[in-house]
């Protein structure tokens, strides 16, 4: 692939150029070596590091928890950390599924107790229960 800019590194990741600039400050990516006129030289392995990023947010990882997993990956841990990671996330988005869950069965049960058309709002048990909360 040989050296790219930003721009091209931003293009082959299918993301802006400004999420590369924000991955960079966050420390998500290395800062790259820059030419003598100051210009970024990224190599392939900036877009191969990008799509893992990407991948990871997709799967519910935060930038934090991300970074945390580029460092796992490249400090020498075996894959039994990695298991444990995400086995912690695993029960952190179970939890957040449970909660919404009940979320989605309360509104469900205000929803239905609702008279609709031709009654007052303030009538309406979703009202009343925002209201006396």
């Amino acid at each position: 692939m040989g050296v790219l800019s930003i721009s091209k590194v931003a293009k082959q990741a299918n993301i802006n150029l400004e999420t590369v600039r924000y991955y960079e400050k966050r420390g998500l990516i290395p800062e790259p070596p820059r030419t003598a006129a100051g210009y970024r030289m990224f190599s392939g392995e900036y877009v191969d590091r990008i799509k893992f990023i990407k991948r990871a947010q997709e799967l519910g990882f935060t930038l934090d928890e991300i970074l945390q997993l580029l460092k796992i990956s490249e400090g020498g841990h075996d894959a039994q950390t990695v298991k444990e990671f995400t086995s912690e996330k695993i029960s952190e988005i179970t939890g957040k599924i449970n909660d919404l869950q009940r979320i989605k069965g309360t509104l469900q049960k205000l929803s239905d107790e609702c008279p609709g058309s031709g009654a007052p709002s303030n009538k309406c048990p979703i009202i009343q229960d925002l209201t006396n909360n």
